[in-house]
């Protein structure tokens, strides 16, 4: 399997288990500055992940998931397939050879990786780039929320990097993100104080993962934690592409006060691979003018607020 990653190699390797401080200005290297500011969330117990039953999946809608989670992970071994799916891994050969076939990915012994990874990972771009302009919007709403001097977390992802881009007018924020693109951007701001986990490297979404991730976060309290999800359904609750995510996310919502989910009106009802948990952990929902009248009234049943990005 190539290592498209070379180039971040000496970033992730100098993360400590208590993660990168980023800080650009005479205040930001104060003591003061270090704090993390904000009250603690009461502690609650963590939400059990209920991976989606895959061994029945026919053969397209199989090949299907595997792509998607190739395109959250940027790679995958047959064996790691072969279990998640519940089939032999002569299947899974199968199925990799015919997404290789139609040019989605590169096959290697053992596995195989996305094709666009080893350029997207040099030109820093994000692989899921759909939706954008619904993203933007979202993205804006999101950001006017926050106010300067506050203490948010942002999850990796192509919604909370609109998010960002918005926040650089903001004035002394602290801000903690699995996300090397947004770290990056934001860190360029003189008055931010960023903070980054260690953990392993994922080119599709320019972030970093795992449990020394999401082990990160045990002494952080923040104010709000703006969450990505490739799928919000009222049955399966937030879901993801595959497992490695959910450490961290799990983490990160545990650390904030409060939970913003952020997607555009598309996932509502999609389920994904892995579910994080059911809906009660999320406080708000800010979504696009998509958003049909009978969900938006179905999440303000359950107590989440919905805030349409216009």
């Amino acid at each position: 399997m190539p290592d498209w990653s070379s180039d971040w190699r000496e970033i992730v390797a100098a993360n400590s288990d208590m993660g990168i401080l980023m800080q650009h200005s005479a205040g930001a290297r104060s003591s003061s500055r270090k704090r993390i500011k904000q009250a603690a969330k009461p502690e609650s117990d963590e939400a059990e992940a209920a991976p989606s039953p895959l061994s029945g999946l026919l053969a397209e809608p199989r090949r299907m998931r595997i792509l998607a989670w190739l395109q959250e992970e940027g790679s995958a071994r047959v064996k790691d397939l072969s279990q998640a799916f519940s089939v032999s891994e002569a299947t899974i050969r199968q199925d990799l050879e015919r997404l290789d076939s139609e040019g989605h990915i590169v096959r290697e012994h053992g596995g195989a990786y996305l094709k666009s990874v080893p350029r997207q990972v040099q030109a820093m771009a994000l692989q899921h780039l759909v939706n954008m302009d619904a993203k933007r919007k979202i993205g804006r709403a999101a950001a006017a929320l926050v106010g300067n001097g506050e203490t948010i977390i942002l999850d990796a992802g192509s919604t909370t990097t609109e998010i960002a881009s918005n926040l650089v007018t903001r004035q002394d924020l602290t801000v903690i993100t699995n996300g090397l693109n947004i770290a990056l951007m934001l860190g360029a701001v003189p008055s931010f104080s960023v903070h980054m986990p260690g953990g392993q490297f994922k080119a599709p979404t320019l972030s970093l993962s795992g449990e020394k991730s999401g082990d990160f976060f045990q002494d952080i309290f923040a104010g709000k934690l703006f969450l990505a999800t490739a799928g919000i359904s009222f049955e399966a609750g937030l879901t993801y592409p595959s497992l490695a995510d959910m450490h961290i996310k799990r983490a990160m919502i545990k650390a904030a006060s409060k939970v913003y989910v952020v997607a555009d009106s598309t996932k509502i009802g999609a389920v994904s691979f892995s579910s994080l948990g059911k809906l009660d952990m999320v406080q708000t929902f800010i979504t696009d003018e998509g958003i049909r009248d009978e969900d938006r009234l179905q999440f303000e049943r359950l107590g989440i607020d919905v805030i349409i990005a216009s």
